[in-house]
Parts: C-alpha cells; sequence; structure tokens
C-alpha cells in the first residue's frame, strides 16, 4: 500500500534531505562533546553548535548570543513562562495570555497560577482567531511581568499582529513572549521589529528534526533575565541543564539556512496549492465552513468543518490521507477545541473541523488527490447519515 497522502505540516515535518545530509558526520565520526574544550573533538563539535546558533539567529533577525537551544518548542515555552515569571518578584505577579495560545504556553501559565500564585488574564480573541493590541493593552496592569501570544494559531493558521501588540506591551514595560514553532517556517520573523524579548521555536516543524527548539532572549534594551527550569552543567549560559544535541542542532542550524533561503518563493507556491485544494472541495461540497482568516493565515493551513460529519469520521474514512482533528499536540483529544471554542464556533461545528496543513513535500497532484478522497468521504458518510 502506498504510504498516505500528508497534510499535516503544522503537527511535524518531514526531514529534509539536504537537513538528513549535514547531520550525518555528527552521527559518526564527529562525535565530539561541546563543552569538552581541551581536545579538537570538543573545539569541532563546539564550532559546529556556534554555527547553527549563528543560522537560528539569522532566522529571527536576532544576535546569536540571543539563542538558547532547548529540546523543543515545549521546554522553550516552558522556560520563558516560568523562568520571568520567578526572575521578577519585584515586577508582579501578573500574566497575560491570548485565548488562543498553543497547549504548552496555557499549560505553563495555568501552572503558575495553580502553583506558584500568579494571576492570569486570558485575552479573547474575535471570530476569526486574531487578539488585538487594543485587547491586549485594555488587559495590561503595571504589575504584569508578561505577555504571551503567539505568532500564528496552529489550527486555524491566523496570523496575529505581534508588531502592534508588541508596541502595547513596550509602552507598559512588560515582557512579550511569542511562540513561532509554527509560524517561523512561513513567516519573516523579526524580534527587534516586533519589540519580542522572548520567542519559541522549533526545528520539527521546519524540515528539521525532532529533539531540537530555541528560545530567543534579548540581552539589551532590556537584557531579559530568566530562572533556570533545570539545574546541573551550567549548559547554554546557566540557562539550561543538560548536553546539546549536537547532530539535532546542527539539523536546526540548515533548516533554518534552508528556510532563510526559500521562505518566500515557497509561501507562495504552498498558498496556491492551498487555495486549489479549498477551491476543489467547496465547489463540490455543500455546507463547509472555512475557519480562521482568509487574507491573514499561514499559506499552507486550511480549517474545514463539514456539516454533518464528525471530524473524526472523516478522517477515519480516508486512511490514505493524514490530517488533525486538531493541533499537533492536542489532536488525541476528542474534546471539543479551545481554539474554536473561543472563536465562538458552536462545538457541533467544532467536532466536524478537520485541519489540512500542506508543506514542502506537497505536490499539486497531492493537493488533487486529497480533494477528491475528501469530496468522495464526506458524500458518503452523509448519506450514511440520512
Amino acid at each position: 500500500m502506498p504510504a498516505p497522502l500528508y497534510l499535516d505540516h503544522l503537527s511535524t515535518t518531514p526531514l529534509d534531505p539536504r537537513v538528513r545530509e549535514a547531520m550525518e558526520p555528527w552521527l559518526g565520526p564527529r562525535f565530539g562533546h561541546p563543552a569538552a574544550r581541551s581536545h579538537a573533538y570538543g573545539w569541532e563539535a563546539e564550532e559546529a553548535v556556534e554555527t547553527a546558533r549563528a543560522r537560528v539567529a539569522d532566522l529571527v533577525g536576532a544576535d546569536p548570543q540571543e539563542i538558547v537551544f532547548t529540546s523543543g518548542g515545549t521546554e522553550a515555552d516552558g522556560l520563558a513562562l516560568q523562568g520571568a515569571f520567578e526572575a521578577y518578584p519585584g515586577r508582579g505577579r501578573h500574566l497575560v495570555v491570548g485565548a488562543v495560545e498553543h497547549r504548552p504556553v496555557r499549560d505553563t501559565a495555568q501552572f503558575l497560577a495553580a502553583r506558584r500564585g500568579a494571576e492570569v488574564t486570558t485575552v479573547p480573541c474575535d471570530g476569526r482567531g486574531r487578539v488585538t493590541a487594543a485587547a491586549v493593552a485594555a488587559a495590561l496592569r503595571d504589575d504584569t511581568v508578561l505577555v504571551a501570544v503567539q505568532a500564528a494559531n496552529a489550527e486555524v493558521g491566523t496570523v496575529q499582529p505581534t508588531e502592534a501588540i508588541g508596541a502595547a506591551c513596550a509602552a507598559r514595560g512588560a515582557l512579550f513572549h511569542v511562540d513561532a514553532a509554527h509560524a517561523a517556517a512561513h513567516l519573516a520573523l523579526d524580534v527587534r521589529r516586533d519589540g519580542v524579548h522572548l520567542l519559541s521555536l522549533t526545528a520539527h516543524r521546519m524540515g528539521g528534526p525532532k529533539g531540537a527548539g530555541a528560545l530567543y532572549v534579548r540581552r539589551r534594551d532590556p537584557r531579559v533575565r530568566l530562572v533556570a527550569a533545570m539545574h546541573g552543567g551550567g549548559h547554554e549560559r546557566g540557562m539550561r541543564a543538560g548536553t546539546v544535541n549536537v547532530p539535532a542542532v546542527v539539523g536546526f542550524g540548515a533548516a533554518a539556512d534552508l528556510v532563510r533561503a526559500e521562505r518566500a518563493t515557497e509561501a507562495a507556491r504552498v498558498a496556491g496549492l492551498r487555495d486549489r485544494f479549498e477551491a476543489a472541495v467547496l465547489g463540490r461540497v455543500p455546507g463547509v465552513v472555512r475557519h480562521g482568516d482568509p487574507g491573514g493565515r499561514l499559506p499552507g493551513v486550511s480549517a474545514l468543518a463539514f456539516d454533518g460529519v464528525e471530524a473524526e469520521a472523516l478522517l477515519m474514512g480516508m486512511p490514505d490521507v493524514a490530517a488533525a482533528s486538531g493541533a499537533g499536540c492536542s489532536s488525541a483529544t476528542l474534546e471539543p477545541s479551545y481554539v474554536l471554542r473561543a472563536m465562538g464556533v458552536p462545538d457541533r461545528v467544532g467536532h466536524g473541523t478537520v485541519r489540512f496543513s500542506l508543506g514542502r513535500t506537497t505536490s499539486s497532484d497531492d493537493v488533487d488527490r486529497a480533494a477528491a478522497r475528501v469530496i468522495e468521504t464526506v458524500e458518503r458518510l452523509r448519506a450514511l447519515g440520512r
């Protein structure tokens, strides 16, 4: 049997062959520890890590010394929120979090509220999933330590107005954290332009390996302080314990370089494929709701709800198409999507929503075949339900 058509790139992406090639020497003959500074094996590994650090920094307009490598985006989010909250006890105990944040941010904020006495204000979004700068500004207080608003939503793809939100945070002296794990492969990010103090990234959503992430931590105007969540070894300027995953970090750097070189052309290509997919499906299937902002979403995201059809039934009915019924970290649950609920989507519509996400490996033949399977399966399930 052929492999299913892969339309779940916001969950994870295939490892780019060029990234694999860059990693391979570090899985074999180049095995040095980057903290072993007394011999050539360690020097070689350290140089590779620092080269990757510079490449990841270039991706978001940062200085290499502002990049802290982590095990992934989830660890980066946790370090950003908990690390900042514990580093600024004199500032206050107030956090502001967007209603449609990725689960690692939501879960960390809930932990800080339950275990550390944080006061968390959740900022609502509009019907397209956008958190406005005005809504963030209204939530800010004199004791606000940090605001967390993602660069783009993981379920419906809506791009957030980070530059305007960053300006609102600067006006009140609050730190601004952006989860860019889903956006970095598609959007031109610039931490200086957007007034970002902390920004989370992950390699496996941009053609890189799993097990490598990064947190941008601003070093000037202002210098951001964090309390480490793990202790031992003093790695990554004391912000993280544990040996750096050299092969994965090298792959992360290679993936970041590819994104910088190809992002503009890839974004246009993938957006065209998404529009082609939606035109085929919407042209043949009545009763479809399209979520998100059609004019302001990630290029490869199509979140569609099919009236009278459960998302799980649709996915099970077309095992040759790999898509998702929610964000990658949440799709294992059958609970209604908190993102769609925050957008005001009724549960019956939310239960029928499937997220198709396209990427670098998606072809026009893939979207044509996937659209045909979606149309066929929806028609069959609706006929069975009559």
